[in-house]
């Protein structure tokens, strides 16, 4: 495993605790019933947190699925 995937499943754990570790990987709001607004921005502040970055909240509507998430943090760490 990857570490962004290794750290963002980390995250997942935190915020979405009842979401089996397998399924994280394919998690997005349209399967995780606990996944809504509230939900969404404590993501990012756990991932800020854990990545030491600052996400474009601009972007957040756009950052719906683990994968899209993952997708988003390789490019902010590529380029830092």
């Amino acid at each position: 495993m990857d570490p962004i995937t290794l750290r963002l499943t980390n995250c997942f754990e935190t915020v979405f605790p009842d979401l089996p570790v397998a399924e994280i990987p394919a998690a997005s709001q349209a399967t995780v019933a606990a996944w809504d607004s509230v939900a969404a921005i404590t993501l990012v502040n756990v991932i800020e947190e854990e990545f030491g970055i600052e996400m474009d909240l601009d972007q957040l509507a756009d950052l719906d699925s683990f994968r899209r998430v993952h997708d988003y943090l390789s490019r902010a760490t590529q380029a830092s």
